[in-house]
């Protein structure tokens, strides 16, 4: 298995940055809002003191086993020759085999450490949230305005149309189309309106703020010219896959443990008899004290629950690999995947700015018959919706972009 320290305080920011392809001001708000919800997100806050917990047990691991006191009142005292025994005073300590803590302390640092990646993944996925939310308000933001100027551009049809009518070039019925389109695009902004409070709401829950709190957003995206490279091999470094490195790493460590634990253990211990003198002679040692130092094992002598350990480790091992290969298997599938959608967005992009040009060419031309007397405003309505569709799929265009662009940072920063 790979053995790769996870780099503590890791954040998104920088490759995502340099993947997103953004402006400094509009990244420097993203980055923000990313920031912000690796503070204040309480399922991360949860993780991170779930790791902490983790940390602290090392400190528990660090000890010897309780010592044990014992104290014994002789109710009919015996008699000795060099007095009567009034009572027994015991302490004893049991003391594990030469390496035992090390071993412990090691096997618990390993499970704090896949205790971190755990905590390293929810702020990804966290932070893949964020910037996905993000560029659905775009989407849903840049739809509005799109809706907001061609609703501004059919007035001036409508100024057209109305002229138009008055001079015998046209039927009040093509006023009347316009202003029906006029509606229809009016709904459409206020239905994305109601989709971009829901979105806001849901964007200020993974930030722990305030539903209603304003979201700034970019003025604009576009598609760069070129995109980062981004290699496969890179993915050794997601820490889904470095918690499986962890894992197996703690099973190493506990089957150490397992070893150390399978050794015998030693005790120390001191017993302390008090004596009372004998009134009734005189003799050497009379009434004389009885220390009594000790020492025991314990030999695990049935060690079958130690040999069975050592298989149950060997076997979570294996499964653990198992594990791995899968996801890596999964990781490399959404990285094609990722891959496939961000170059679709960039064809599809382009092949929209071509047929916007068109359109416009199009829409030019309708208009300049309007000088020589002829101008269908059906054909006119028709462009005009025509446009509309490709801005949309230019806008959607974007935001799949971006979209694809941040899974490929969830997958492949560091």
């Amino acid at each position: 298995m790979n053995s790769i320290k996870p780099h503590k305080g890791v954040l998104t920011l920088i490759l995502a940055l340099l993947i997103l392809g953004i402006t400094d001001l509009n990244s420097q708000q993203l980055s923000d809002y990313l920031e912000q919800a690796v503070v204040a997100n309480p399922e991360i806050r949860a993780y991170e003191l779930r790791y902490n917990v983790a940390q602290e047990k090392a400190t528990e691991v660090n000890t010897l086993p309780d010592t044990e006191f014992a104290v014994g009142y002789f109710v009919s005292t015996p008699e000795t020759r060099t007095g009567a025994q009034r009572a027994r005073f015991s302490v004893k300590q049991m003391l594990p085999w030469f390496g035992t803590i090390n071993a412990r302390i090691a096997a618990q640092d390993a499970m704090a450490e896949a205790e971190y990646l755990e905590y390293v993944i929810a702020k990804r996925k966290l932070q893949l949230e964020v910037a996905q939310s993000y560029y659905t308000m775009y989407g849903i933001k840049a739809r509005m305005l799109v809706l907001q100027q061609n609703k501004e551009l059919l007035k001036t049809y409508e100024e057209l149309a109305l002229t138009a009518v008055e001079v015998g070039k046209a039927s009040a019925v093509d006023f009347l189309k316009i202003q029906i389109r006029q509606n229809e695009l009016e709904a459409q902004r206020r239905v994305l309106a109601e989709e971009l409070k829901a979105a806001q709401i849901q964007f200020n829950a993974l930030l722990n703020a305030e539903g209603s709190a304003p979201v700034r957003l970019v003025d604009s995206l576009a598609i760069p010219v070129s995109d980062p490279e981004a290699s496969l091999e890179v993915l050794e470094q997601n820490p889904e896959l470095l918690k499986y490195d962890r894992i197996y790493e703690s099973i190493a460590s506990a089957e150490a443990l397992n070893q150390r634990e399978a050794a015998p253990k030693f005790g120390v211990g001191l017993d302390y008899i008090p004596v009372s003198e004998r009134t009734d002679m005189m003799m050497p040692d009379n009434g004389k004290d009885i220390v009594m130092p000790m020492v025991s094992v314990s030999v695990p002598i049935f060690n079958n629950k130690y040999k069975s350990v050592t298989r149950q480790n060997e076997l979570r091992q294996q499964e653990v690999e198992a594990q791995r290969s899968q996801r890596l298997n999964m990781l490399r599938s959404l990285f094609a995947e990722a891959q496939k959608n961000r170059n679709t967005a960039r064809i599809q992009y382009n092949t929209q700015e071509q047929n916007l040009k068109q359109a416009r060419d199009a829409e030019s031309i309708l208009l300049k018959n309007y000088e020589t007397g002829t101008i269908d405003f059906s054909e006119v309505l028709d462009i005009q919706e025509l446009q509309l569709t490709i801005q949309t799929k230019q806008i959607e265009a974007v935001q799949r972009y971006y979209g694809q662009a941040a899974i490929l940072n969830y997958l492949i920063q560091f």
